[in-house]
């Protein structure tokens, strides 16, 4: 190998993780600038740039939307519960189905999946207005309900990723079991969710990130009340829209348990992308 070639190699390296760590800094500046504001106090912030540090740190903002001041504690607990939900319902929906799917044969089993899987390519948008008129005319507009049951069970993306990874389960495990007396119920709980935990992991993630940030239907159908995170913050943004340290702070409060998710299960979603092959 050639001298220049041996030189190129550090220099190529160098210039990737300088172009990484460019980028990655482009994308957490507005998150900074975030976090920077939300430890102003209003005074601070309007007598300084907005780019200069918070000098001194302050925690009025947030003692202010997480006190009686602004009405933003219920926001937290509604999203919490929400989440909560949201994660049982289709997490245990999407593996029956995706097991059913992946493991059992019935007449039909592909074209019914297909057909399933298809349901993807209808846009959100298509749906708020018949889902809409059906859960208000069943009186579950401004309820908790009316935001949690269109989008409690099983998801297609869930159903079609945790098949994929049931099907690459030796069949030999499963009939070793059979052969030991286990039913249906007791390879999948025993056998099938257990070798799958990566996957699980990183479909939790998801789905409490996407649900965490919903905030179109919601702002729909729960207008009024009960308020998710996300509709607070945009009511507190129209609120106070001339003090940003209230709103930062309100996205930093929002951040913080998604941050923290991400930090917790980082490894089992490296697994679930080697384990299932997704880019």
């Amino acid at each position: 190998m050639s001298s220049s070639s041996t030189r190129r190699g550090p220099l190529a390296a160098l210039g990737i993780y300088l172009g990484l760590s460019a980028a990655a800094l482009i994308m957490a500046a507005p998150l900074l600038f975030s976090f920077m504001t939300a430890f102003k106090s209003p005074k601070d912030f309007a007598s300084h740039s907005p780019f200069a540090l918070p000098s001194p740190f302050s925690l009025e903002s947030f003692g202010a939307v997480l006190g009686g001041r602004i009405a933003f504690g219920g926001a937290i607990a509604t999203t919490l519960a929400v989440v909560v939900v949201m994660v049982a319902g289709q997490l245990v929906s999407s593996v029956m189905a995706a097991y059913a799917f992946a493991r059992i044969d019935f007449p039909g089993r592909d074209l019914v999946f297909w057909l399933f899987l298809a349901t993807m390519m209808i846009p959100a948008t298509v749906l708020v207005v018949p889902l809409y008129l059906m859960l208000a005319r069943m009186g579950l507009n401004n309820t908790f309900w009316g935001i949690v049951i269109p989008f409690v069970f099983a998801s297609p993306y869930a159903v079609f990723l945790l098949r994929q990874s049931f099907r690459q389960i030796p069949q030999e495990l499963i009939d070793a079991a059979t052969l030991d007396g286990a039913g249906t119920w007791r390879i999948l709980w025993s056998l099938v969710l257990p070798m799958s935990k990566p996957i699980l992991a990183t479909l939790t993630l998801i789905t409490v990130v996407s649900h965490w940030n919903s905030f179109m239907w919601p702002r729909i159908i729960a207008a009024q009340r009960p308020k998710v995170i996300t509709v607070a913050t945009a009511a507190l943004q129209s609120q106070y829209n001339a003090n940003w340290t209230y709103v930062m702070a309100a996205t930093t409060i929002a951040l913080v348990p998604l941050i923290a998710l991400f930090i917790a299960f980082q490894r089992q979603i490296v697994g679930s992308i080697a384990l299932t092959g997704l880019k």
